[in-house]
């Protein structure tokens, strides 16, 4: 533990609770849009995978009742943002960003806050006096898919700290810790001082952790930034940015990494952290 993060470990059902009323409050009113025929179609289909599954494999009672077990833990543990977000969302946001001819998306997960503060192209994000880590510069443009530079772009910026916590889903963390909306300047630039996050390993000690356990995988994900970049008459990209030599880049529990999302980081140029440029290109709305 940091000696400037004097918390006690989260536990897999806090974090689980907070990622599921923030999904309720952000999120929910997104089911009423969907018609019955289309929850019909999606329902069924995978219900039929499911049941194909039954059959191929020929699944015995006990496996089904320790599926059933299973399924109600998750829900006990509050962990189906956790669930989905891990081992589901990138297959949707494949689909979803299939015809675009900007930048790579990736997965949200499920600790994004809307409305983090608000601060200027070249800023530094909150963070506690004495905040772990190595310090890390991450800079770049935002541009349309001509090149042009879209000035006042919003850059939405959110990632955990060396423990791999993220601050409103950890007891103890500072409400906007290392989280913020960096406005690009007129030519769509933006410099932001955070550091360098760490690699983490998802709750293990709710349901997911058993999941994992059971199959014998491993609960890590490579360190990344969070991003959501937007501007008028764009479309949003939400995405995650990794670091070239980590070595959970080739095994995300997640799925979420692309060649194109992986950093590069170099020394800067006074040796006391790192520093990373990319650039974000939008599609048009």
């Amino acid at each position: 533990m940091n000696a400037t993060n004097d918390t006690v470990t989260p536990a897999a059902a806090d974090s689980g609770a907070s990622a599921t009323e923030r999904f309720f409050t952000d999120k929910s009113s997104s089911v009423a849009d969907t018609s019955p025929e289309r929850v019909s179609l999606l329902a069924r289909e995978v219900l039929e995978a499911v049941h194909a599954t039954i059959r191929r494999h020929k699944v015995t009672y006990d496996e089904y009742n320790a599926l059933k077990a299973w399924l109600i833990g998750v829900g006990q543990d509050g962990e189906w943002p956790l669930f989905l977000d891990v081992w589901v969302e990138h297959v949707v946001e494949q689909v979803a960003t299939e015809s675009r001819e900007g930048s790579k998306g990736s997965i949200e997960g499920p600790y994004y806050v809307p409305d983090s503060p608000e601060l200027p192209a070249e800023t530094t994000l909150p963070m506690r006096e004495g905040e772990e880590g190595t310090p890390l510069l991450f800079q770049g443009q935002v541009r349309d898919v001509s090149g042009t530079p879209l000035a006042g772009a919003r850059v939405e910026i959110w990632h955990a700290d060396d423990d791999g916590y993220y601050s409103q889903f950890a007891p103890g963390v500072p409400e906007w810790n290392l989280r913020g909306t960096v406005v690009a300047d007129e030519n769509g630039n933006f410099k932001i001082h955070t550091m360098q996050p760490a690699p983490y390993q998802i709750p293990t000690d709710g349901s997911c952790g058993k999941l994992i356990a059971a199959a014998g995988w491993h609960a890590w994900r490579p360190a990344h930034l969070h991003l959501k970049v937007s501007a008028p008459g764009h479309q949003l990209i939400t995405t995650q940015l990794y670091f070239r030599g980590d070595e959970h880049v080739s095994d995300d529990i997640a799925s979420a990494v692309k060649p194109e999302l992986i950093l590069d980081p170099r020394p800067t140029g006074d040796g006391t952290g790192h520093e990373v440029t990319y650039d974000f290109v939008l599609d048009p709305a």
